[in-house]
This record gives C-alpha cells, sequence and structure tokens, in this order.
C-alpha cells in the first residue's frame, strides 16, 4: 500500500502525516507513507486544497485534517479491497 499526504508542508500538513503515520502503526498493515510536496503532483489528483490523503493512487481526503479514527478506517478499507 501507498500512501500519500498531500501538500507544501504547512502544519496541517505535516499533522496529516503525523496521524497518518500513527494509524499505520497501529493498524499493522504494510504500507509506505511519503509526503509529496511538489505542487505538479498535488494538482495532478486535483486537490485544490491541503492537505491531501491519497491511498493506492484515490484521493480519500482533500482539505481537512481527517482523524486518527477516520484514517484507520481508510487504512483498513483500502487494505481489505
Amino acid at each position: 500500500m501507498i500512501i500519500q499526504v498531500l501538500g507544501p508542508g504547512c502544519s496541517r500538513c505535516n499533522t496529516l502525516y503525523e496521524i497518518v503515520n500513527k494509524a499505520v502503526a497501529e493498524t499493522g498493515v504494510d504500507a509506505m507513507v511519503e509526503k509529496v510536496h511538489d505542487i505538479q503532483q498535488i494538482m495532478a489528483h486535483n486537490i485544490l486544497m491541503t492537505p491531501g490523503l491519497v491511498i493506492d493512487g484515490f484521493v480519500k481526503v482533500a482539505g481537512r485534517v481527517p482523524s486518527l479514527e477516520e484514517v484507520k478506517k481508510l487504512i483498513e478499507a483500502a487494505n481489505a479491497g
């Protein structure tokens, strides 16, 4: 699983990155988490407001920071599918 946190490095983007890493650790899912700072890559996902959360190429959240529980559910759902 590839999880991308899209954003230019703002505090909300950094918070989401921390939440995603914690969610991966708590769910035990085998995932690579990466930060994407490049505006062209962010725009390629049609993200107009950051932060964005992309799991295996699919945008799951844009423009807000989801809770740890929400991120865990998104990861588990993607892992099950």
